[in-house]
């Protein structure tokens, strides 16, 4: 019975990154399947260049907020079958595996970016707030989300990592490996954007967003 808890909050994490919420907001704003649109992704930056920046908005902030909520469940369960943080490690990547991977959808589901943010943001705040200044940054200077997520994923498993491994501060070894599973993750949703990227053929965000119609590939 010590194991019927744990498991039931990373069944409900899972359960509740698998929310589309890509999906439904577009609706909300009129677009009826936003997979038949720009690049097909649930995600929030298709939902910018089809539905407009204040429908991506809301995606974007109900993508991190799921990852969010998952970890603070975690965190207020009491459990004994696991080690506390290979307990949240776990909740966090479930919630992210959920998003990626919907049993709503046919387990084709988003990036993981922006619930992996709210994992990260929950977990580890300093380390996630470096991250996103270096999405930023990047996106600024190349006009790519796809490159500003992989960059990002990509600094924050090594900022852990010199944290942990050179710096010697005190982070749970199992941090390490959920930030380096992200990234791994966050590099094979977007191979086919590294491909346009390489091929010079990936799309540029835009403030404005707008149509997303034929700029990409349907499923990409």
């Amino acid at each position: 019975m010590t194991a019927v808890v744990p498991i039931a909050v990373l069944v409900l994490a899972y359960v509740l990154g698998a929310i589309p919420f890509g999906l439904l907001v577009g609706r909300w704003f009129g677009v009826r399947d936003i997979r038949n649109h720009g690049s097909g992704n649930i995600g929030a930056t298709n939902v910018w260049r089809v539905a407009g920046p204040k429908a991506a908005i809301w995606v974007y902030a109900l993508d991190i907020g799921k990852g969010v909520i998952a970890v603070l469940i975690a965190r207020a369960v009491s459990q004994e079958w696991l080690p506390h943080d290979t307990f949240l490690v776990l909740t966090a990547m479930s919630a992210v595996m959920g998003h990626v991977f919907p049993v709503y959808m046919g387990f084709k589901g988003g990036k993981g970016v922006n619930t992996g943010l709210g994992v990260i943001a929950t977990l580890l705040p300093l380390e996630a707030l470096v991250c996103f200044v270096v999405f930023v940054v990047v996106v600024m200077l190349s006009r790519y989300i796809s490159l500003g997520s992989i960059v990002a994923s990509l600094s924050l498993a090594s900022l852990v990592a010199i944290e942990r491994q050179l710096m010697g501060k005190q982070i749970a070894v199992i941090y390490l490996y959920l930030v380096i599973a992200l990234a791994l993750l966050v590099i094979s949703t977007h191979w086919r954007n590294i491909g346009r990227i390489l091929r010079g053929t990936e799309s540029r965000f835009t403030i404005s967003g707008g149509t997303g119609e034929g700029k990409e590939n349907p499923r990409g």
